[in-house]
């Protein structure tokens, strides 16, 4: 069957449960162009499928789809509650409000409560408004008062920033809302979650997220790397006549690359754990910023696929060579690896063979 838009959805969840559906993108599968109807497009697609050529779309089970949709539907609230700040902002711009240029966060809990009070009808009194301040600002009161002082808040910004402010307020019960949502329905999944949040630089709503995107059986993936290709977090192949064009990354993971590009440039600003911190300067140096952020969101994803397809923790195997480099790293060398060291090295076949015959007979 195509995937064609959302019309496809009800029919798969119809015959989801009585027979095996093989959903396909409409660009493996279609017909020559000009001789195209309804009923040699059904042909061609049951054809292919006869010869099993026909390449099949990942489709996650039921649940991880309801996790998928209410994720995707929170990424949209998120989108519209940013629209809103900015609309906030530009609001507190056009007032002659310049708390942004002082504290860090313009929408923190003392730049709210200060903007509560401006947009009161109450007279500004630099007394009262001290006593809004937060004990842990780093900027002077003299600093916030000048960023205010001369402030005027024309009735059309006022109306805009009333409404923009309850809008955000709205939007953000609402995100609230679909999170608890979300953490009741993932409840099967609370190993594979924890498991993943111990990666630095992810919490267990961003290991959530990936569950929803990416699901917990790795089965479906042939590799590491078909998972981060299939993520849109490696370089595209595009070669004819010997000759490379673009190889930038593709578009696919509309909505899992950024997720991790974000957990990537956490883990970097990391102190507490630098292991990735000190993999993307190596990177940064040589490749760029941008390039090794996308790396190191890479790395994510493959520790991701090793974790859940083995049941391990985090645990890279250059841990302790990355983050105590001077510190001798301990190798446990076995027969094979010995033998096999040995023939890169040139050693006779026979020689070999006699030495792993006379190591099975007295182990040790």
């Amino acid at each position: 069957m195509e995937s064609t838009g959302k019309y496809w959805i009800p029919v798969f969840n119809i015959l989801e449960t009585h027979m095996h559906v093989v959903l396909t993108h409409p660009k493996y599968v279609k017909a020559i162009k000009g001789k195209k109807t309804d009923k040699r497009d059904a042909k061609w697609i049951a054809n292919l499928f006869r010869f099993d050529i026909v390449k099949a779309s990942f489709i996650p089970p039921a649940d991880i789809r309801a996790l998928r949709e209410l994720s995707r539907y929170r990424l949209k609230f998120s989108y519209m509650r940013s629209a809103e700040k900015n609309r906030f902002q530009n609001s507190m711009t056009i007032s002659r409000i310049r708390i942004d240029c002082v504290l860090t966060d313009p929408f923190g809990k003392t730049a709210s409560s200060i903007m509560d009070y401006l947009l009161s009808d109450v007279p500004f009194d630099e007394t009262e408004c001290a006593k809004l301040i937060h004990g842990r600002v780093k900027a002077s009161n003299e600093e916030i008062f000048d960023s205010i002082r001369g402030f005027e808040i024309l009735s059309e910004q006022r109306f805009k920033m009333s409404h923009a402010k309850q809008h955000m307020e709205l939007l953000s019960s609402y995100i609230d809302d679909i999170e608890t949502e979300l953490f009741r329905l993932s409840r099967s999944y609370d190993e594979v979650i924890k498991r993943i949040s111990g990666i630095v630089g992810f919490t267990e709503r961003s290991a959530l997220f990936v569950i929803s995107e990416i699901d917990a059986d790795m089965g479906v993936f042939e590799s590491a790397k078909h998972l981060c290709s299939w993520a849109g977090l490696t370089p595209a192949n595009n070669e004819s006549a010997n000759k490379k064009k673009s190889t930038h990354c593709s578009k696919a993971g509309q909505y899992l690359k950024p997720l991790l590009i974000q957990c990537a440039l956490a883990a970097v600003k990391s102190k507490k754990n630098p292991y990735y911190a000190i993999k993307y300067n190596r990177l940064a140096k040589r490749r760029g910023r941008k390039k090794a952020v996308i790396a190191i969101a890479r790395m994510m994803l493959t520790n991701i696929y090793h974790m859940i397809l083995n049941n391990e923790e985090w645990k890279p195997d250059d841990y302790e060579a990355i983050i105590h480099p001077s510190k001798p790293v301990k190798v446990a060398l076995t027969l094979d690896n010995v033998i096999q060291f040995l023939g890169e090295q040139g050693a006779d076949p026979e020689t070999l063979k006699l030495l792993q015959q006379q190591c099975a007979v007295t182990p040790g």
